[in-house]
């Protein structure tokens, strides 16, 4: 088990690591700022959220440690247990899942609730990049290829509907959609099932009562300021209050029992609020940063002939960003309201454990990537 902690300087990829590093910190200021009065309301304490997020934080760094050490090459060699490992955790929450606001996602284990989903994508998304290696050009060149991931696909969105957790679900499709597609699969073909992923959406929209009233909240959510449109104006005041500058680290108003969840899937809008614009862009700034790496990080590995590693890196950059990008859409009114954390930076364990283990993987990608730059250039010069 070879380390990316010792030997060359340039065996990590620091500009990463210290993304992800900041988005962690900044994480652990907002869900300070964020839950001390609800936390003082419902625990007595108001920095009981604030600890426990700390010792995700520590745990989340361990694991992150303890994925760099693990060879790429055993990951693919178990991704059918992954596979299995994702598939059995969204069976097993329906069976003895805690519900909490209407929805079953979370499997009590004593010290903390593990949000299956979280989990989940991770493990589809590695089984579904080795298996873009295996069938590489059954999927670049038959419809065979490309359908088959899709009855894997099929069972996990229906897994994922029975909790409900339709962001989830939006999240997965989009990712894995996304690494068939950079894998090469045939442009007219993934625009067929584009179209048809679209309708199945909005067909679930309409048939769905509660998702409907969403969607009509967002479309003019001042019309039912205290149903429900409520969240997303309380969100928006948020917004606006902070102006360019904000109000200053502590000093937002909405946390105040006005923003429901403001701590969790909210945590964006207080930011906007104590730190304005320039906060704001500036988080914004380091979430694309990373979602970019992530990718290049893909693209440098597959043109090395390093595919799992190439479309591993993919599926962990289409993760983080869409789940991001939609987390802060909803947090500004450009998308429905979903019940999706803001990575790194909400409050919860399942999904900072699950990135963290997810950018350990990342970092271990590029260092095998570096180190096979660094061993192709060796065998260079011996054979000149």
């Amino acid at each position: 088990m070879t380390s990316p902690f010792t030997g060359r300087s340039s065996a990590l990829d620091l500009s990463l690591l210290g993304a992800v590093l900041g988005l962690l910190v900044i994480g652990l200021v907002m869900v300070s700022s964020a839950s001390m009065e609800v936390a003082g309301s419902l625990y007595s304490n108001p920095f009981y959220i604030l600890i426990k997020q700390g010792l995700f934080v520590f745990a989340g760094l361990l694991l992150m440690g303890i994925m760099m050490m693990v060879p790429v090459k055993t990951v693919e060699k178990y991704s059918w247990v992954s596979l299995f490992g994702g598939l059995g955790l969204l069976l097993v929450v329906l069976v003895v899942g805690r519900e909490i606001n209407g929805s079953v996602r979370w499997i009590p284990l004593g010290f903390f609730n593990l949000q299956a989903s979280e989990a989940a994508k991770l493990m589809i998304v590695i089984y579904l990049a080795a298996y873009l290696v295996r069938r590489l050009d059954e999927v670049r060149t038959r419809w065979t290829g490309f359908l088959k991931p899709m009855a894997i696909l099929s069972v996990s969105s229906v897994l994922l509907l029975m909790e409900p957790d339709f962001g989830a679900l939006v999240v997965l499709m989009g990712a894995s959609m996304g690494m068939i597609f950079l894998a090469g699969a045939r442009l007219w073909q993934f625009i067929i099932l584009i179209m048809l992923l679209v309708g199945f959406i909005v067909a679930l929209i309409v048939f769905e009562p509660y998702r409907m009233a969403r969607l009509a909240s967002y479309m003019d959510p001042w019309a039912n300021a205290f149903g429900s449109g409520y969240q997303l104006t309380q969100s928006l005041i948020a917004f606006g209050r902070g102006e360019w500058f904000g109000e200053g680290l502590g000093n937002s108003l909405q946390k105040l029992f006005y923003l429901p969840e403001a701590h969790t899937d909210f945590v964006f809008a207080v930011l906007a609020e104590e730190f304005g614009v320039l906060g704001a862009v500036s988080v914004l700034t380091l979430i694309l940063f990373i979602a970019w790496r992530a990718m290049q990080i893909g693209f440098r590995a597959e043109t090395k002939k390093l595919l799992f590693h190439g479309y591993v890196a993919y599926g962990i950059g289409l993760l983080f960003g869409s789940q991001a990008l939609i987390n802060i859409g909803v947090n500004t009114g450009l998308l429905p309201t979903k019940g999706l954390a803001l990575p790194l930076i909400s409050y919860g364990g399942s999904s900072l454990l699950i990135n963290c283990l997810a950018f350990g993987l990342l970092l271990r990608i590029d260092y095998e990537r570096r180190q096979y730059n660094v061993e192709t250039e060796k065998k260079s010069r011996g054979a000149s």
